[in-house]
């Protein structure tokens, strides 16, 4: 079941919880991007990388003005990069008022936006928020629905309705795709998302992603176990294969 978190909103502005922001980020979107990480998420992924972004209360409550007036003092190198906001977490879309609300208000300001999101959430909550979204980076963490909820704790089928969405109305989306050994690996799971991706009309690229270890210490700090402690990184051979797959379907990769 979805569980969204209303808001705190007044007439003036609106407000929400966020873990921190990343003022030079190069790897969320195109460019120079101003990253926020928004705290919230019902996914339990289990190679995340910000679990301390799990619940609500554990973010700071900031307000959108709060937000913007931070957010242009970088504009000139955003504009010039070519870049923009991205907003990450934690889930975005666990508080779609707030973000909507961020977005809009920098494309008030000419200023390009970008959504990371895993994409589970209930699509009537989700189209206000895309209509203020650029681009969409979507996270598909495994094609293959038991092995999706076995990494996330979740349904893939969300995700997939939202996939198809952003196609329909031709919103650019990079997809995500996390290459864990023994996990997410297997030929048959990569050859089913390349099959689902390549029928989609709006994918710009698809990014392969190595599985690492980065956030493993905030787990041990949070007191969660961590079950992918014996898990390898992926080696080149096995990223180039995956690569091959969804290339081969005429995907551009990277």
């Amino acid at each position: 079941m979805f569980h969204q978190t209303p808001q705190v909103t007044t007439s003036t502005t609106t407000f929400g919880y966020i873990h921190s922001v990343e003022t030079c980020g190069t790897v969320d979107g195109p460019g120079i991007r101003f990253v926020i990480f928004a705290t919230g998420c019902p996914l339990r992924c289990l190679y995340c990388s910000n679990p301390d972004c799990r619940y609500l209360e554990n973010g700071k409550k900031v307000s959108v003005d709060e937000l913007i007036a931070e957010i242009q003092k970088y504009t000139s190198y955003m504009k010039a990069s070519g870049g923009g906001v991205t907003i990450s977490g934690g889930e975005p879309l666990y508080q779609p008022e707030f973000i909507r609300e961020i977005f809009r208000r920098c494309q008030e300001l000419g200023i390009h936006t970008a959504l990371d999101t895993s994409g589970f959430c209930n699509l009537e909550i989700a189209k206000p928020v895309f209509e203020f979204v650029d681009l969409v980076l979507l996270d598909i963490k495994s094609f293959d629905s038991a092995t999706y909820t076995k990494v996330t704790g979740v349904d893939i089928e969300p995700t997939l309705i939202i996939a198809k969405y952003l196609s329909e109305i031709k919103k650019p989306t990079w997809i995500r795709f996390v290459l864990v050994p023994g996990l997410t690996n297997e030929v048959e799971n990569i050859q089913g998302l390349a099959d689902f991706v390549a029928k989609l009309d709006n994918v710009e690229r698809l990014d392969v992603l190595p599985f690492h270890k980065m956030g493993e210490y905030k787990w041990e700090e949070l007191g969660y176990e961590y079950k992918l402690k014996e898990t390898p990184t992926p080696t080149p051979e096995e990223v180039e294969q995956a690569l091959a797959i969804f290339r081969n379907k005429g995907i551009p990769t990277f």
